[in-house]
């Protein structure tokens, strides 16, 4: 492909766009001028973004070369911003393979330059004392560089920004608990950065000078501990000034379960966040300016971007979050189209109700569901089954959604996730709490042949082995009250605000 480099545009492949980082960098990359290109697992999770008429996107997968090579046919910059969050015995191997198929792909495919965001590692800590996934980091990372594609390699701390699981865990921390007794990293010094300043960076780096192959350490003005990270945090937020007691006796593996019974961060991701604090995570260099293509920015102070990133979620404008990515360990097999499909079993629990309301007001009651608007149906039963998940190290009912309003393929919405939407007919979930087997939830607003307008409700699961089995037929006793009530109590939400106006809709 060729251009003049300092005028035309850029052909930029994002890997990651379904997740925090990668859906923000695609509209920054294009709203400067590239041209994007995007490799994912479920190209219908970008159907629904903002951006996606004006981004190319490929299914494939970053263990898989064939897939990575179609990607980056033609590519300029690519991208690499996928990890595992999992911590299964062989993530290590998984990001390993994955990085070495993404680097030498991109070498046979003429790619100038690689960028890739990683993690801040603590100067001074043998390789060894590292956590797993900080060691699995500094390991791609290397791959990467030498790859023999110019690799810049931006290295960051605690990302700052509305949605993000650092962020989060953060928010609720501070919010939830005006008394907290803390782990003791809640005194290691970070060096926090806004995710503006992170997309900045990501952005300029696509034209970096081709001799450039190294990392750069990225963060914020300001260096503090997790304890004054809080207390800022509360001030910001205008609550009450925070007491904390730090104990030392909350390991890493405790101190993720903590985090994930009080926030809405699992422990499976809490995990690796929580790890990464037991060192100094502090910027030793910051050479990253004087290599960036335009103005040099001054990077925002924590203060500042806490008070943005609150604005956003206050303003219900939280383009991208955590939960955007895939859960690890989630089920994310599409639902059959054949009730026979592998020769297994398809249990469903079908409910059909007459609506005295448009279709359209009763979309609005679907559309809307889960989150601070619950479920229409037995609330005790819906809180109850979320603990469990918790306990179980699933994700719970606490994710709650990105928009209060709208959704999106690939939205989290508290345990599930949304895997198919035809406006104002149908909505699909598909589940990813703890499961013997998949499970999927649709609701429709039809109209009959005699133009009223009509409510279905489907749920299914596909067990897996005999547990699968037993745990269907142990819950289905409670299915009149749990799918027969949420059927009942949406469809008179629908018609209620019919009568009284969209705003006045209720919420279970």
């Amino acid at each position: 492909m060729e251009h003049d480099d300092t005028r035309e545009g850029l052909r930029c492949l994002v890997t990651g766009a379904t997740g925090y980082i990668g859906g923000r960098l695609v509209p920054e990359l294009l709203s400067a001028g590239h041209r994007v290109r995007c490799l994912a697992r479920s190209p219908d999770r970008l159907r629904d973004h903002p951006w996606a008429d004006r981004a190319e996107v490929v299914a494939g997968d970053v263990t898989d070369a064939a897939s990575v090579a179609r990607g980056l046919a033609g590519v300029d910059v690519a991208y690499y911003l996928v990890h595992s969050m999992s911590s299964g015995k062989d993530f290590e191997e998984t990001d390993r393979r994955a990085a070495l198929i993404f680097a030498e792909q991109a070498r046979i495919a003429g790619v100038r330059r690689i960028v890739h965001l990683s993690g801040l590692i603590p100067a001074g800590v043998p390789e060894h004392e590292l956590s797993p996934h900080l060691r699995s980091r500094a390991e791609v990372a290397r791959i990467l560089l030498d790859s023999g594609v110019p690799t810049t390699v931006l290295r960051a701390a605690v990302v700052i920004g509305s949605g993000s699981a650092s962020f989060e865990m953060l928010r609720y921390l501070t919010e939830r608990l005006p008394v907290m007794v803390t782990p003791r990293w809640v005194h290691t010094r970070i060096q926090p950065v806004a995710v503006r300043d992170v997309l900045r960076a990501l952005v300029g780096s696509a034209r970096m000078p081709s001799d450039v192959n190294r990392a750069f350490d990225i963060g914020g003005p300001e260096v503090l501990t997790y304890r004054q990270m809080m207390l800022r945090y509360a001030a910001v937020a205008g609550l009450p000034r925070r007491i904390i007691l730090p104990v030392p006796v909350l390991t890493p593996g405790l101190s993720s379960h903590w985090v994930g019974l009080v926030t809405p961060v699992p422990a499976s991701i809490a995990r690796p966040l929580t790890e990464s604090l037991r060192h100094e995570v502090v910027c030793h260099e910051h050479d990253i300016d004087r290599h960036l293509s335009g103005p040099p920015g001054r990077p925002i102070g924590f203060d500042e971007a806490v008070r943005l990133a609150l604005q956003r979620v206050r303003e219900a404008r939280v383009t991208t979050r955590w939960s955007s990515a895939s859960v690890p360990g989630a089920p994310s097999d599409p639902l059959p189209t054949d009730p026979d499909w592998a020769g297994g079993s398809l249990y469903s629990d079908h409910r059909e109700l007459r609506v005295d309301a448009s279709p359209e007001a009763l979309w609005r009651v679907i559309e809307g569901i889960g989150g601070e608007n619950g479920w229409y149906s037995f609330p005790l039963a819906w809180v109850v089954r979320g603990w469990l998940d918790r306990l179980m190290g699933g994700v719970g009912l606490r994710r709650g959604r990105r928009d209060a309003a709208r959704l999106r393929v690939g939205d989290s919405l508290d345990f599930w996730r949304v895997e198919a939407i035809e406006p104002g007919r149908l909505l699909r979930l598909r589940a990813e709490m703890r499961l013997p087997g998949l499970a999927w939830l649709e609701m429709c607003a039809v109209t009959d042949g005699d133009g009223r307008t009509r409510y279905r409700q489907r749920a299914l699961f596909h067990p897996h082995g005999l547990l699968g089995q037993a745990y269907w037929w142990s819950v289905s006793p409670f299915h009149a009250i749990v799918f027969g009530g949420m059927a009942r109590n949406i469809a008179r939400a629908a018609a209620g605000s019919a009568v009284r106006g969209p705003e006045h809709t209720p919420a279970r």
